[in-house]
């Protein structure tokens, strides 16, 4: 069984194309996910909002890690920031659970 250390939440409007930045947000959100042995989620809902990565860790609110407005970047850049908010997380003594996996941020960076 693996440890939990929580998972990445997607925030997508239902509209928002495959093909587009969706794909590349997911793909890099996964991509994070699976490297840090967390576990991932896409919540489609209404709106034309931007798309928003977050994380949750049990009963925890959601933190949010990432905000795609304009789908400009490419899948590197979402990861680098996903990387880089995750492990300013890891300090925080409210997320406790990314502490053990903090050598993997030292690893990628």
């Amino acid at each position: 069984m693996k440890p939990n250390h929580g998972k990445l939440l997607i925030y997508a409007p239902k509209r928002a194309s495959r093909k587009g930045r969706l794909k590349v947000v997911r793909m890099a959100a996964e991509k994070t996910a699976k490297a840090l042995n967390l576990d991932f989620e896409v919540v489609a809902f209404r709106g034309r909002t931007p798309i928003y990565v977050y994380y949750k860790n049990g009963a925890e609110d959601p933190v949010p890690l990432y905000c795609d407005r304009e789908g400009t970047k490419n899948q590197e850049e979402v990861c680098s920031a996903l990387w880089s908010m995750m492990f300013v997380l890891s300090f925080h003594p409210k997320y406790s659970a990314l502490k053990p996996i903090r050598r993997a941020f030292m690893r990628f960076s």
